[in-house]
């Protein structure tokens, strides 16, 4: 019949398009509601090859203290059963030889959200109000692999669920996508705004800081505690005519990262340069990559050799390390097959733009009855950013810190519509509300650990992050 195009024969509709260095390529889409780029803006140790664009969810999942919106409805279901819920309705089979996510739910997910996990004390102040979860459904994504230098638009047709309708959606969205894609635009310049240094603000003085940590040190001590992590809060007003997309754009040349990542959700912007895959599901094999242990580095080469060197012979960081090892294997091994949680590699060295890092591989495989949101909801939150034992440390940092943590600490990233997944610990991150932005920066706190040297080590952290908004 003359007008009629031919529908796909098989789902999804895959394009492969001219490779393009994917950060101008979302540029002009970065105000959207709804625009994610998940951005491997650094390799570092193999990690790093893949990026994501995705744009226009077909619905959002939005979670705070138990109430749920989700299809323009408001529930006070379990967010995680509902998430689990709506991506088994959605599953689809894995297209081998492309990156993992090939349409799927993508977004954040805050630390506060372990209260669904765990039952927590409410001391901190919730003066922010981040949502603990919000996930939006992409029926279409664009991928890059940078290994390669290929790039797909990959579309479903979801949540069309009839074969016909389906078909037709993935061809309509595919050919939108296409167009919208090929209007080229270049990369603006940075430009000279910055907000002022002074207006930065932290929830902790140095000293008490350092009484938190001390608090800490006496409770481990006690025989209460064998690790917590402590963090600090800045947060300063965004300047009006400074775009968060700019921001993260500053971050990104200053500290690029293996699982850097941009989020816009109208209300909630997450600007992250994440170094530490949280984790990764695919085909039922996992990976873990806790992070801990933290040197700075420096400008002159012999004593950045001798800052890494120092942080290897370490054995406070190492016994940091090593603790959050096992709290992960522990994690695993609830939603894992029995024997199968190895540790390939153990107190690693990888280094980054401003710090180096002690960093530990922990592998295993996956139930066959267990899925990518059981998983992730056994380990959330991290054990590198809570401590050991991980309920306690929690209760610790509750009673501790001045305010809820929202996104940092949590996790970003994306569950496949096939059930892969692949996640980043919310660290090294910008979270931006009501024209302000929020950054922290924490770390272990052992029975060695002097007070003073833990706060400079949430400085060094900071770094990064401060100079991108001041300049």
């Amino acid at each position: 019949m003359v007008g009629v195009r031919k529908l796909p024969e098989k789902m999804p509709v895959i394009i492969e398009i001219p490779y393009r260095q994917p950060v101008p390529v979302f540029a002009p889409f970065a105000e959207d509601s709804g625009a994610v780029l998940l951005d491997s803006a650094k390799e570092s140790a193999g990690l790093g090859r893949y990026s994501y664009i995705a744009l226009d969810p077909f619905s959002l999942l939005c979670s705070k203290n138990g109430r749920v919106e989700f299809h323009g409805e408001v529930t006070r279901q379990d967010p995680w059963l509902l998430l689990q819920q709506q991506l088994a309705v959605l599953k689809t089979e894995r297209v081998e030889g492309l990156p993992l996510l090939q349409g799927g739910a993508v977004g954040f997910f805050s630390y506060d959200l372990g209260r669904h996990c765990e039952n927590l004390p409410e001391i901190a102040e919730d003066d922010i109000e981040f949502p603990d979860m919000v996930v939006g459904f992409y029926d279409v994504i664009v991928s890059f692999d940078h290994v390669l230098k290929k790039a797909w638009i990959v579309s479903t047709g979801l949540p069309e669920s009839d074969p016909i309708a389906r078909a037709q959606r993935a061809q309509a969205r595919m050919q939108q996508w296409q167009e919208r894609l090929s209007e080229q635009m270049p990369l603006q310049p940075l430009s000279s705004i910055f907000a002022a240094s002074d207006a930065i603000e932290s929830n902790f003085t140095a000293a008490a800081y350092q009484q938190a940590v001390q608090r800490v040190i006496d409770a481990i001590l006690a025989g209460d505690i064998f690790e917590a992590n402590i963090s600090q809060r800045f947060s300063a007003a965004l300047p009006a005519e400074l775009k968060p997309f700019e921001l993260y754009c500053r971050l990104r040349v200053g500290n690029p990262a293996p699982f850097a990542s941009y989020l816009n959700f109208d209300e909630v912007v997450i600007a992250s340069a994440s170094p530490e895959r949280f984790l990764r599901l695919s085909a039922k094999e996992v990976e873990t990559r806790p992070i801990k242990g933290t040197a700075p580095r420096y400008a002159d080469k012999e004593l950045d050799r001798a800052s890494a060197e120092s942080l290897m012979a370490s054995e406070k960081d190492h016994a940091e390390n090593v603790m959050i090892v096992d709290l992960m294997r522990n994690d695993l091994s609830r939603v894992c097959e029995d024997y199968s949680v190895k540790v390939p590699a153990l107190c690693g060295l990888e280094s980054f733009e401003t710090v180096h890092h002690l960093v530990s591989v922990v592998t295993a495989t996956l139930c066959a009855d267990r899925d990518a949101v059981d998983l992730l909801r056994v380990a959330f939150p991290g054990g590198s950013i809570t401590g050991a034992p991980k309920v306690r440390a929690m209760e610790l940092i509750e009673e501790i810190e001045p305010h809820r943590r929202g996104p940092y600490c949590g996790s970003v990233g994306f569950i496949s519509f096939t059930g892969d997944m692949d996640t980043a610990i919310t660290i090294r991150t910008y979270a931006i509300k009501n024209q302000r932005v929020i950054f922290q920066a924490g770390g272990a706190v052992v029975m060695d650990s002097v007070p003073a040297a833990e706060y400079q080590e949430t400085l060094d952290k900071a770094a990064a992050l401060r100079a991108a908004l001041v300049g």
